[in-house]
């Protein structure tokens, strides 16, 4: 920030915060991981269970997309609020150096002033002086005039800046009591998964692996065609390149992903922004159909969007599945797919 600063609002930066994200999930996972296994319903079977796991990781995955879009809202605002505190701060210097100004000028007239103009004119030895004296005096009061006028105005400036700083402090306590209401209902949602998981025989735990893997729909032909653009072509090679690496709930890489965080990372080792979440990704470029699909497009699935994979070529798609699946291949139609996005 600039020096003019006169104080900031305390918290992480973006790669600071994923990092100590990504670490808390991991702590969280093995705290989860280490718990003792729950015992499961004797009036509920296998599938049911397995039945509820997938919709607690996709209650989990919806509420995980809120996390980071209340996280980018409020890295967005802290930006905000250190541009205004900034500016507030260089507005109060300015207002300071004109108010010793007008001051300076107000003594010098007070110390010169103290004798009527119309006797010090009839006492003046040279009149031709005392006027051209008077002329440069008036100069001076209009210019003081316009400076008090300007003064006036860059205190009222000032005061709208400190109000929207002060709006945007507020939204931002919002913001991140937002972040912090989501993370507790996604810890919850995994919590509850992993227990779950916990009570199922390895048999079980390795059917609902290899259903969660299973193509479940009826695909059109896919195009076969090569990657559309060379950043496509990129992306394609970081999330290849991310392929077993663990996903973490909250995390943009580059150790840990969740969804959206693999496909914004990928693309950003292409050179490419993308926005945090899978709603917005969806919308990161041109939509085409699922038949048209080339490796580097972005799959969007559930009608929601709240689950998002990149397109690999030959019916596959590399994704961030859930927690305690690393990142990996799996068929594009594992799910309902709502949209394919050409970045």
């Amino acid at each position: 920030m600039a020096s003019h600063r006169r104080s900031s609002q305390p918290g992480l930066t973006h790669s600071a915060r994923v990092t100590v994200l990504s670490a808390a999930a991991a702590t969280a996972a093995a705290a989860l991981g280490a718990a003792p296994a729950a015992v499961a319903d004797p009036g509920d079977g296998p599938d049911s269970s397995r039945a509820t796991v997938d919709r607690l990781f996709e209650e989990a995955e919806k509420a995980t997309e809120q996390f980071n879009k209340a996280g980018e809202k409020a890295d967005r605002l802290r930006e905000d609020v250190g541009h205004a505190q900034d500016s507030v701060a260089r507005g109060q210097e300015r207002i300071n150096r004109m108010r010793g100004a007008l001051g300076s000028v107000a003594g010098a007239q007070y110390r010169s002033g103290g004798m009527d103009p119309a006797l010090e004119l009839l006492l003046s030895g040279n009149p031709d002086t005392y006027l051209e004296k008077a002329a440069t005096l008036d100069r001076i009061s209009e210019r003081q005039a316009t400076a008090l006028r300007e003064l006036q105005q860059a205190q009222r400036r000032l005061g709208q800046e400190r109000a929207e700083a002060a709006r945007d402090l507020v939204e931002l306590e919002r913001s991140q009591a937002a972040v912090a209401r989501h993370k507790r209902t996604v810890e919850r949602k995994l919590g509850e998964a992993r227990r779950l998981l916990n009570s199922l025989s390895s048999e079980d735990r390795a059917d609902f692996d290899r259903a969660s893997r299973s193509g479940r729909g009826t695909l059109p032909e896919l195009s076969g065609l090569a990657p559309s653009s060379a950043r496509a072509a990129a992306a394609v090679m970081a999330a290849r390149n991310a392929v077993g690496r663990p996903y973490v709930w909250g995390a943009n890489g580059p150790s840990g992903f969740d969804c959206s965080g693999l496909t914004q990372w990928s693309y950003a080792q292409a050179g490419v922004g993308l926005p945090r979440t899978s709603q917005a990704q969806r919308y990161a470029g041109r939509q085409v159909s699922l038949s048209e699909a080339r490796p580097g497009d972005l799959v969007a699935y559930r009608s929601d969007a709240s689950h998002i994979a990149m397109y690999m070529g030959n019916g596959q798609v590399v994704h961030a599945p859930y927690p305690g699946a690393p990142v990996r291949y799996d068929p594009v139609g594992m799910m309902p797919v709502s949209s394919v996005t050409r970045v």
